[in-house]
């Protein structure tokens, strides 16, 4: 019964955008962002709790929210991790035990609304802050990021180009906010006005348009050397928006897999990272 009444909570909500799209515009399209943005998921079970408890644990405070950072220290470069929606750092374990072996210095952080991080809400630019706030206190060589923390990795070197990011890996990462605000349209069955009312609102509340929030568009400068693993058959991010960065990232390498799914935890996908990493 619950999971029928949650099948149509989706288009309740769009019933109620849409015709308040018509008296109050501006309205509807600051409530569907705030749909869009709220974090459902992602707070640590008690598993995931114990193995984030043997990190060394700090608390950020980074545009108004307490930000939980973890620190697995090692003599070697330090990595930053970036995990992706509505996850939290504890999905690096697999990936920290291999960088541990390595002897790197592993930095990991919650997103706002995530893991033991305060805050309801999440997007690219917010999780931006935190990342380049992490970058300008940890140095880290190399950054890794899953799912939208790929999104957010390579914006915000597109942003701050200063950075001191020598390497960046992606794994599953979105490309095409576009894309991404297409499927919110169409999982609420939003109409024209709204749609329109919200790309307003992203070009007003961040100065950039929603088709030009793109990853291919930001990496095109970049000398930063770039690996990429995306599935063929991935189930919540399409395999052609890594193809897409790809072609736009010069210094990139494409690793394709099949049925390995969205996260990647696999040995073979740890080892490559390591490898790439050491080069």
């Amino acid at each position: 019964m619950k999971k029928h009444i949650q099948k149509y909570v989706p288009r309740v909500y769009g019933i109620v955008f849409n015709t308040l799209s018509y008296v109050h515009p501006d309205l509807a399209a600051k409530q569907a962002f705030k749909t869009f943005s709220k974090v459902r998921k992602g707070r640590p079970t008690d598993e995931q709790q114990e193995f984030l408890g043997q990190a060394s644990i700090s608390n950020e405070v980074i545009s108004g929210h307490q930000i939980q950072v973890y620190h697995w220290p090692g003599p070697g470069e330090t990595v930053l991790l970036v995990h992706g929606w509505e996850s939290n750092s504890s999905r690096w374990k697999n990936l920290i035990h291999y960088l541990r072996e390595a002897g790197f210095n592993i930095i990991a952080f919650d997103a706002p609304g995530h893991g033991n991080s305060t805050g309801k809400y999440l997007h690219v630019p917010l999780y931006s802050e935190c990342v380049a706030f992490m970058a300008d206190k940890y140095h880290p060589k190399f950054v890794i990021g899953h799912s939208v923390g790929g999104m957010t990795t390579l914006y915000t070197h597109y942003r701050i180009p200063s950075l001191p990011i020598q390497k960046i890996v992606t794994i599953g990462s979105p490309s095409e906010f576009h894309e991404i605000m297409e499927h919110f349209k169409s999982l609420l069955t939003l109409n024209e006005k709204v749609m329109q009312s919200l790309e307003a609102y992203v070009s007003a509340r961040f100065g950039v348009r929603i088709e030009e929030f793109s990853s291919a568009r930001f990496i095109k400068e970049s000398k930063v050397p770039g690996l990429l693993f995306h599935d063929r058959f991935d189930s919540i991010t399409p395999y052609h928006a890594s193809e897409s960065v790809h072609k736009h990232w010069q210094n990139s390498m494409l690793v394709t897999t099949e049925g390995l799914g969205h996260s990647m935890h696999q040995q073979e996908v740890n080892e490559q990272i390591i490898s790439f990493l050491q080069q």
